[in-house]
């Protein structure tokens, strides 16, 4: 099985917006938490369907 890319943009998903490996968790989302202050472990918390290299992909 191929492994999925990091970053998918699918015009089903989210609108199109760059998600994470094709979840309803946008890129942008994982930015604005990053600015607002959370730690990559705050966001595992919150998303812990994702793994810590998505955070930093």
């Amino acid at each position: 099985m191929k492994p999925l890319k990091p970053i998918t943009f699918n015009p089903e998903i989210m609108g199109g917006k760059p998600c994470i490996r094709g979840m309803r968790v946008t890129v942008g989302t994982i930015v604005g938490l990053m600015a607002a202050g959370y730690t990559p472990e705050d966001i595992l918390k919150a998303y812990p369907y994702l793994e810590r290299e998505d955070i930093y992909e």
